[in-house]
């Protein structure tokens, strides 16, 4: 079981690093944007009991916000909670990105 467990974690630490090396190869690009949705994704995951024998769950959320470019492509992007709260469906201004790293979203005033 443990085997399973190192081989899955490994395979995720891979991922995200590859994930981070082609993030890097990208030019950093800032665009006009409109913010046409955002959605949480809630999961729960099941928890080992503590010594009392209690159980429960670990919730996280993730914040994805989509934005619509000039050209009319929709690019998704997960952002933190602060960010997801300041956007408004409707807002429109620069968006910055490398990749699939959002780095930021002005609004025009």
């Amino acid at each position: 079981m443990s085997v399973v467990f190192f081989v899955f974690f490994l395979f995720a630490v891979i991922s995200i690093v590859r994930q981070w090396m082609q993030n890097n190869n990208f030019p950093r690009l800032t665009v006009e944007a409109l913010v046409v949705s955002k959605r949480t994704y809630t999961t729960q995951q099941p928890v080992a009991g503590d010594p009392t024998g209690a159980h429960g769950f670990h919730t996280s959320t993730d914040c994805v916000v989509t934005f619509q470019v000039e050209s009319g492509d929709q690019l998704k992007f997960s952002v933190s909670g602060s960010e997801y709260r300041r956007l408004v469906e409707g807002d429109r201004g620069r968006l910055t990105f490398q990749g699939t790293r959002y780095l930021g979203f002005e609004r025009q005033r």
